[in-house]
């Protein structure tokens, strides 16, 4: 990879930088294809891709933004990856599973979204194989590797798209959640990781895991990217059983112009401290301690609830009949190809035929009275928050239990969809003592069904401090295409610095360019204390440039 290559990569963290880069004209789509070629020439390490697209295949979506405007398409020249269960057109679909491959005539319609909308795909990503699990460990391609830290797990199901992410070979990536799949990796790697409400954004396309549960998750670097891919993402598809309109609840908060309140106006629902478990991991039980302090500290109200429906809801998911559509969608292959299948896979789909039709029936009316169980917890609060994953592992950890560690990653996700709610995982600092030491820990935000903008605004003020001054908190990319350091207890990055600019950097004058190319992002407009004076400096006492210039005068004068 050469130098201006290797130059191009930090600054697909963050789709406005990437657009004002665009704008600036400092960079093209095309140059920017060059160096994620580049990067793949360099191999896969963390095994975090099924299919990378060639320099050919992506210079063809390049070729299509020719002569059209940045500012018609929100998401021009941003690249993406896709988990390989989500269709491409032209490019085989593996699921993880090399003798399922197909190749689609045509795109999943949330990827034609997006490439509508401007988007570069950048390649199909690992997985546990057909989306069965949370580890990223259950795939012939590779056990994913964590980016921060390759002796970790990477998370899963949506493994490689996380990874792609926090390595910064794309801007934002598509995975699948039905269980946790979008959250669980977005922890380990102190990303953002939105699940929509359950139908939102179209399944059509997406080889399932549990077909009725199944949503399309986005990991990104922050909550205002999640937003603007969602805001493209999401719409009735035509033909979809699964798909609905999304319905924002009065008062919430539109995409495109988002209502970041205070957190300080926000009540929260929190498990009750007898109802955490964090299977004897003192630095995640110390990192939620931590990250519950500082959301008390914005002046959020957080009680605790009684978390028993939600934990029994959890158990459903794998104990009971719903691990039985696993087998409906993919036993006829199973039974042709058993050999296949990876061995856990093999064991979680071939244990579904236990269940009967009336053990359906019966986890049916279980549901229904646990969701009336769980309703009651929501009265008076905006939200609940919970730790994203109950512990993390090293990959030999999973590999000596790889059933049981993987479900105590989803101790705090599994019943999400069961319940039909919406969440967004969030990066909340790191651990700070240890055996996790330094590695980033993540909460997550619940909210109702269709409360997924609100869910974005809380996400926004948490990342902001509480009051609307950005502090992103994800774990970011360094100047070689490597990870930073993941987010601070406190929620700063490594990687964001807060400035005030005053005179010809303010927006709309001639320097705003010197930080937008560079990465910077407005936050809010504000006015000088009465303690400053600006002044015009003359051309001949400032280099020839009219300057402006603020000084700093004692009280009253």
């Amino acid at each position: 990879m050469s130098t201006t290559e290797r130059s191009i990569l930090p600054g697909l963290r963050s789709i406005a930088a990437l657009r004002a880069r665009y704008v600036a004209g400092d960079l093209t789509p095309h140059a920017l294809v060059g160096a994620i070629a580049a990067h793949f020439d360099a191999g896969d390490p963390h095994h975090a891709w099924i299919r990378p697209l060639t320099r050919a295949e992506m210079t063809r979506y390049a070729d299509a933004l020719a002569g059209r405007d940045v500012a018609s398409l929100p998401l021009y020249g941003v690249p993406f990856a896709i988990k390989d269960n989500i269709d491409l057109a032209g490019i085989p679909t593996t699921a993880a599973c090399p003798a399922y491959a197909y190749t689609p005539a045509r795109s999943a319609p949330v990827v034609e979204r997006l490439i509508a909308a401007g988007a570069i795909p950048v390649g199909k990503t690992n997985l546990d194989q057909f989306a069965t699990g949370l580890s990223g460990q259950r795939s012939p391609y590779g056990a994913c590797r964590n980016a921060l830290d390759p002796r970790y797990a990477s998370g899963g199901s949506s493994s490689g798209s996380a990874v792609a992410v926090a390595l910064g070979v794309a801007t934002f990536s598509l995975g699948t959640d039905t269980a946790g799949s979008g959250r669980v990796p977005a922890a380990f790697h102190g990303l953002v990781g939105l699940k929509p409400t359950r139908g939102v954004v179209s399944t059509l396309g997406v080889v399932p895991a549990c077909r009725s549960l199944d949503c399309v998750s986005v990991f990104a670097h922050s909550p205002a990217d999640a937003r603007a891919v969602f805001d493209v993402a999401h719409g009735v598809t035509e033909g979809d059983p699964y798909g609905r309109a999304w319905q924002p609840p009065a008062g919430a908060g539109a995409l495109r112009a988002p209502r970041v309140r205070p957190l300080a106006e926000v009540r929260f629902g929190a498990p009750r401290a007898d109802q955490l478990e964090f299977f004897g991991d003192e630095s995640y039980r110390a990192a939620w301690s931590a990250a519950l302090e500082r959301l008390r500290a914005t002046g959020a109200q957080v009680v605790e609830i009684d978390f028993s429906p939600f934990l029994a809801t959890a158990r459903l998911l794998y104990d009971g009949p719903w691990v039985a559509e696993r087998l409906a969608a993919i036993g006829a292959f199973a039974a042709r190809e058993p050999d296949a299948l990876h061995p856990v896979i093999r064991e979680i789909v071939g244990g579904a035929s236990r269940f009967s039709a009336a053990d359906a029936f019966v986890a049916f009316d279980r549901l229904a009275t646990l969701r009336v169980e769980a309703a009651r917890a929501w009265s008076g609060l905006d939200a609940i928050v919970m730790p994203t994953s109950a512990t993390t592992a090293t990959v030999d950890a999973l590999e000596a239990d790889p059933i049981g560690v993987n479900s105590r990653f989803g101790y705090y996700t599994n019943f999400v969809n069961l319940l039909d709610l919406s969440a967004i995982a969030v990066p909340a600092g790191r651990c700070e003592s240890g055996r996790h030491a330094g590695l980033p820990f993540g909460i997550t935000f619940v909210g109702r069904a269709h409360d997924d903008a609100r869910l974005l605004d809380l996400a926004q003020a948490w990342v902001d401090g509480g009051d609307g001054a950005d502090a992103t908190g994800a774990a970011g990319v360094g100047d070689a295409g490597t990870p930073a350091p993941a987010a601070s207890a406190c929620g700063e990055s490594y990687a964001v610095v807060r400035v005030a600019v005053v005179g010809a950097h303010l927006r709309g004058e001639p320097l705003n360019g010197q930080l937008t190319q560079r990465g910077a992002r407005f936050v809010a407009a504000t006015t000088t204390a009465a303690a400053y004076r600006l002044y015009a400096l003359s051309a001949a006492a400032s280099g020839g440039v009219a300057k402006p210039g603020l000084v700093r005068v004692p009280d009253g004068r």
